[in-house]
């Protein structure tokens, strides 16, 4: 199912803020950086062939205009190495974000079930106990 992109934009945007946000610590240009990013998202929708995570596709996007944003004040140079090593460090940053931002809604999807299936779930996922060994347990 493609999702258009007045859905992407409300189930992405405060991930890309907030993404943005850690990156600038200022409000008002991860505010602007994220409109510009969904702004980029509309113009090349085309390009993206759901190879990748449509979140990680938007922050690719947002990062890359952060650079530019960068770039324009001086803050590196468009020659500059370091550039490589940052670009690597926030990828990684990156990937964080988003797997922490999923592992919250995961929680939060987990809390909202009856008590014994999250304490089921829980016990598997976080004690890494078996089914079978949840199941005596419980007995």
């Amino acid at each position: 199912m493609k999702k258009n992109i007045e859905d992407i934009y409300v189930e992405y945007f405060d991930l890309v803020y907030k993404y943005l946000y850690c990156l600038t610590q200022n409000s008002d240009l991860a505010e602007e950086l994220t409109q510009d990013t969904f702004f980029k998202a509309i113009m090349n929708i085309n390009t993206f062939k759901n190879q990748s995570k449509i979140s990680t596709w938007l922050c690719k996007i947002a990062k890359n205009l952060y650079f530019d944003e960068l770039r324009k004040k001086k803050k590196i140079s468009d020659t500059s190495d370091d550039i490589f090593d940052y670009i690597n460090i926030d990828e990684s940053i990156e990937n964080k974000f988003i797997s922490n931002e999923e592992h919250s809604e995961l929680n939060k999807k987990i809390d909202s079930l009856d008590d014994m299936t999250k304490k089921v779930i829980y016990l598997h996922i976080y004690d890494d106990l078996t089914f079978k060994e949840i199941g005596k347990m419980l007995r």
